[in-house]
């Protein structure tokens, strides 16, 4: 059939308020033109992340109502544990509430003044918690993931010949780890092909540096793996995701995007020596090992969640209801990052709104415009979110950065209707592009500005 169905039933809704436009603009104004800082109940569509605010299936809610709350050893655990081991290959598992929990652990590792560790493109909290050690976080995308309107199947993809010169820059023993995020979120969301794991890892045994992935959209990453990769359409994407992180030495995962799960998250490896370090951190900051901060029904949810998202007819839904609202701005001539990645759509700001220099971050003027539109609240992906902090002798300028705006899809939560709601918001934004101003901030934390400054406009 032509038409992709949800792949479900809807069995419990929730109400949405509508308000007005005069309500948005206070409620705008109230917030500081910061769209985390707006209550979510003012918020008509919310595609602000997908961190956590999915929907979760029947046998996962029965897993709540199954799980034990023993503080050492529960069986919730040793299930959970059990499930992540058969997927992702890994002997030593260490739950964690959330990814940026299992990077603060890492990072306070493997991190550390005169450190430099490259990626295909960190996300915020990686970046945070690499430069909070002293390490300084380099990108290495490929040259296509800079030019928003060029098409590329494996957009995410690590740039190895950057790599292989930042070694010979910096030296191997500078360098403690190599992570690869999956999908590229930064960059719009975009795949990594198993073609470039296999030569970053070839790259890392060459000098004896570890490869983590970032690993919190895998089960997107390895569908696209087998939609788009030569080779790949015979093979389940189970069997893509065992290859994928076979090829690691660990990974940190929120759990709040594959994981289909409101909380949690994981810290996986392979060396004793650095699982006994990462456990001791654990107990301190965490929790014991058994629960990692985490409610023992939690463990159960997330283990049917593993399971639930390398189904493909699921994960088949996931990726067309993306590419769905991806092709109506298209054909309403946004301009966004192509191709549509696998959990959001990214519409290019700067291209949208060239009378905005980068300064007066054009991203956060779309955002802003969306919710006085429709009540859509979307993320500003550029200036904003990455610019704050001091560069690193490796950062681009901040005219070469690329200024996004993420609508981010949450999972089995909104309808094609929704999606056609927010196409007709964007549309109206993108018609009215001219009126919309450039803002200067007037309240910043030192670290992660986006979450909590205010700005107003110019």
């Amino acid at each position: 059939m032509k038409t992709m169905i949800e792949p479900f039933r809807i069995k419990s809704v929730e109400p949405i308020r509508m308000t007005t436009r005069a309500e948005r603009e206070r409620i705008l104004r109230n917030a500081g033109y910061n769209a985390f800082l707006i209550h979510a109940d003012d918020v008509v569509i919310d595609l602000l992340t997908d961190s956590g605010t999915g929907a979760m299936s029947a046998q996962q809610w029965a897993g709540l109502m199954r799980g034990d709350e023993s503080y050492a050893g529960s069986p919730s655990f040793y299930h959970f544990e059990r499930r992540v081991q058969e997927l992702f290959g890994f002997d030593h598992v260490l739950p964690t509430h959330q990814g940026r929990a299992s990077e603060r652990i890492l990072f306070e590792l493997l991190g550390g003044p005169d450190q430099v560790v490259p990626n295909n493109a960190h996300f915020d909290t990686t970046r945070a918690n690499i430069e909070h050690s002293g390490a300084e976080a380099v990108d290495l995308p490929i040259s296509a993931a800079r030019v928003p309107g060029v098409a590329h199947p494996f957009k995410g993809n690590l740039n190895v010949d950057a790599l292989r010169a930042l070694i010979a820059e910096v030296g191997a023993s500078r360098i403690p780890v190599v992570m690869v995020t999956v999908t590229n979120n930064s960059g719009g969301g975009q795949p990594v092909s198993l073609e470039n794991l296999k030569a970053v890892r070839a790259v890392c045994d060459e000098h004896g540096i570890l490869m983590f992935l970032d690993a919190c959209r895998f089960a997107e990453n390895a569908f696209f793996i087998q939609q788009r990769e030569p080779g790949m359409a015979d093979r389940s994407v189970r069997e893509i995701v065992q290859e994928m992180f076979a090829l690691a030495d660990g990974a940190t995962i929120s759990a709040k995007k594959d994981g289909l799960v409101n909380i949690g998250g994981l810290l996986l490896l392979r060396d004793q020596d650095l699982f006994q370090q990462a456990s001791n951190l654990l107990i301190l900051t965490e929790g014991y090992v058994t629960y990692g901060g985490l409610a023992g029904r939690d463990l159960e949810a997330m283990a049917q969640g593993f399971d639930e998202v390398v189904q493909e007819d699921y994960l088949a839904y996931r990726v067309r209801s993306v590419e769905y609202l991806g092709e109506q701005l298209r054909n309403a001539g946004v301009p966004i990052m192509e191709p549509p990645g696998g959990h959001a759509v990214y519409i290019d700001a700067g291209a949208l709104c060239p009378h905005i220099p980068p300064e007066q971050f054009p991203g956060q003027a779309v955002v802003c415009g969306l919710y006085r539109v429709a009540g859509v609240r979307a993320v500003e992906i550029g200036t904003v979110m990455f610019g704050g902090v001091q560069p690193g002798p490796h950062a681009l300028p901040l005219d070469q950065r690329l200024e996004l705006v993420r609508l981010t899809i949450p999972r089995r939560v909104y309808t094609q209707s929704h999606m056609d709601y927010v196409a007709e918001a964007v549309g109206e934004v993108a018609a009215m592009r001219d009126a919309l101003r450039g803002l200067r901030i007037v309240e910043e934390p030192p670290v992660l500005r986006h979450f909590t400054a205010r700005f107003e406009e110019l």
